[in-house]
């Protein structure tokens, strides 16, 4: 059984990395290499859909810092979907809902 799915589609201008599942210690390092193969080049604005991931650890939350400092680093945006109230809950609870920008789903940024 999986614990986390990903899949990595190129969107209006976008590269968006969807998860689904659970974002822990156990699959923080497969998702961190998702995400930084979608960054690679740098040249690219990219969106995590997390709307389909059911928990999220401090291991989850070290990827998104470590890929918006990718971001940053290249002068691209950086955004996180998600209107799951658990995991918004513990993004806002380690203050990364005030550092990432977080919108409601996907198309708010890929129409």
């Amino acid at each position: 059984m999986d614990l986390l799915k990903t899949d990595v589609q190129d969107r209006d201008g976008w590269r968006v990395v969807t998860a689904a599942g659970q974002l822990d210690v156990a699959t923080a390092p497969e998702f961190r290499q998702t995400l930084v193969e979608a960054q690679y080049g740098g040249e690219t604005h990219v969106l995590v859909d997390l709307n389909e991931v059911e928990f999220i650890d401090s291991m989850g939350m070290g990827v998104l810092v470590g890929g918006l400092k990718r971001a940053r680093t290249h002068q691209c945006q950086f955004v996180v979907a998600c209107s799951q109230p658990r995991v918004l809950r513990v993004l806002e609870l380690a203050g990364l809902a005030h550092v990432l920008r977080v919108v409601p789903d996907a198309q708010a940024v890929t129409r």
